[in-house]
């Protein structure tokens, strides 16, 4: 498997694992999956500020992606960032996140931020938030019942690393 930045190619293999979870999870609290042409704006935002898309690929099959992007507006969130991953389905419980999140946690340091955030949909989501935690994120707090999907109120769980 080999971790790089993501390139526009690589989008429509991302909007179907994004789309995968939008559909059947509660990590991303979108009801509706963003269309290909969202996706590439998200994409082009985040990149015309600095930000780079990564992803794991095996065989040019994209196993999942990932970004951090700034926490907030406000400057006073400057050195902040927030984490996003997405793994398909299909590998999940197999390291592809971690592999994900351990990449973005050395690029967010050598880029001179100070705290990567995670704010992980769903409290029942334990594979994420296992995933954070061997990385060294600390559970900062819950915001409950902040979401609904799937006719059932959710958590928002969020985790915070120095970096």
């Amino acid at each position: 498997m080999d971790i790089r930045i993501a390139t526009a190619s690589d989008l429509l293999q991302i909007q179907a694992i994004y789309a995968y979870h939008v559909l059947h999870g509660a990590g991303s609290f979108e009801t509706i999956p963003p269309s290909l042409e969202e996706m590439d704006a998200r994409f082009r935002v985040n990149r015309e500020a600095g930000f780079n898309w990564i992803v794991a690929e095996n065989k040019k099959r994209i196993l999942g992606y990932g970004y951090y992007a700034p926490f907030r507006a406000r400057s006073a969130y400057a050195r902040t960032v927030e984490d996003s991953v997405y793994v398909r389905d299909d590998v999940r419980g197999q390291g592809v996140g971690k592999i994900l999140v351990d990449s973005l946690l050395g690029s967010a340091k050598k880029a001179g931020f100070s705290q990567m955030l995670s704010l992980i949909g769903d409290s029942e989501n334990t594979a994420s938030i296992g995933v954070h935690a061997s990385l060294g994120f600390q559970h900062s707090g819950t915001m409950r019942k902040v979401g609904y999907k799937f006719d059932r109120w959710l958590d928002v769980v969020i985790m915070q690393k120095q970096l």
